[in-house]
């Protein structure tokens, strides 16, 4: 059976003291990742296993770091130079820091972990919700210690099984949009005005606490950041989870455009940018996509061109068939509806699950075809 991995974040809860420890040890593991990082640039040395022979030594005896600690940074550093050799890495003071089995332990009884320090090993609790507990169940690998805003968290990578997808009936299409964040073949419509004008809301409140510069203002700038992003998050992960559960009550598997590289493709007025660039588009997908993968159903990335103008009664393409943003209306046939709609419906016979091989072959001859045999196959509208 697959596996996938996935992310189970707890909050850690040390004392005053261990919160002290815990800052120090990241302040050692991160000084010593940048001493690994210059000797790398300078000798252009950037294997792991060359590393380890140059550095190893003077990383134990200069930042006071364990054994294996000492391997976990040198190794981070190794995999920092993997993405290409052009750039010198450089290390934030309290980035994260990863440990493995060796040097952290898991005691999900009581909810602690023995976590090493430069002042020796520490049992620190943690909480986290019902999800995380039950993903921590089959946790394998390194978790990595982490500190935002003065909290201390550990991110655990869990392996999770991957059950065998279901046979399917059709595919649920989703429109992804600006205006609507996502609409469905079945004409279910999730509405973006509330991000939209949270978005608006915080952008002009920045500007103008950003305009006014005191020190309240400030305070205010760091107590709103992050807020809209989470809010933003969190509306996502709500409608992934619809999508998915509607597409697996009905045997349905979930058909999305591929929307990669669109920023640059697209071009927009100066007063739309915002908009755009705010829009989490490959966020909703990828939540869809792992959610989908628990739950046994298929996803189907298909090409987004002329889905909002192409009739599913006649199949007949026109820029003219979208006389404007939200309405749909063939010039041929005259069917009409509303756009997000039309294009969900051809997004999902797009990804026509075990189409007849007949229309397969006459599709190369004749795009087209394709699209007008799906459309006696599919779902009516």
């Amino acid at each position: 059976m697959l596996s996938m991995k996935l992310i189970a974040q707890v909050k850690l809860l040390p004392t005053p003291e261990q919160a002290d420890t815990l800052r120090h040890t990241m302040e050692q593991a991160n000084a010593a990742c940048r001493f690994v990082s210059d000797t790398a640039w300078e000798t252009k040395t950037f294997r792991q296993y060359d590393l380890h022979h140059k550095c190893y030594q003077a990383v134990r005896e200069q930042f006071g770091l364990s054994a294996q600690v000492a391997v976990r940074a040198i190794a981070k550093v190794a995999d920092a130079y993997k993405l290409d050799r052009k750039v010198k890495r450089r290390f934030k003071t309290m980035g994260s820091i990863a440990y493995d089995d060796r040097i952290l332990s898991w005691r999900l009884q009581d909810q602690t972990v023995s976590i090493w320090t430069v002042n020796g090993r520490l049992r620190i609790p943690f909480i986290c919700g019902e999800r995380q507990l039950e993903l921590l169940q089959t946790r394998q690998g390194e978790s990595d210690l982490g500190l935002y805003k003065g909290k201390f968290s550990l991110s655990a990578t869990c392996e999770v099984d991957e059950p065998k997808p279901n046979d399917v009936e059709g595919a649920l299409g989703v429109d992804l949009g600006v205006t609507n964040i996502a609409v469905d073949s079945d004409g279910q419509v999730h509405s973006a005005s509330h991000i939209n004008n949270v978005r608006h809301r915080h952008r002009r409140l920045r500007s103008k606490l950003q305009a006014k510069g005191t020190r309240s203002a400030k305070r205010k700038l760091r107590r709103l950041s992050g807020k809209e992003h989470r809010f933003a998050k969190d509306t996502n992960h709500c409608i992934s989870k619809k999508l998915v559960a509607k597409a697996k009550d009905t045997n349905r598997a979930i058909a999305l455009e591929d929307l990669g590289g669109i920023r640059k493709r697209v071009t927009v007025r100066r007063t739309q940018r915002a908009t755009l660039h705010s829009w989490a588009f490959f966020q909703l997908r990828s939540f869809v996509s792992y959610k989908a993968k628990r739950a046994g159903v298929t996803v189907f990335l298909v090409d987004p061109r002329n889905t909002s103008r192409t009739c599913p009664i006649c199949g007949h393409i026109d820029k003219a068939n979208r006389p404007s943003q939200s309405k749909f209306s063939c010039v041929v046939c005259s069917f009409a509806g509303l756009a997000d709609h039309i294009a969900a419906i051809n997004i999902g016979r797009r990804a026509a699950v075990n189409p007849p091989f007949v229309a397969r072959l006459e599709a190369k001859a004749d795009p087209s075809l394709e699209l007008r045999q799906s459309a006696v196959t599919s779902h009516p509208l």
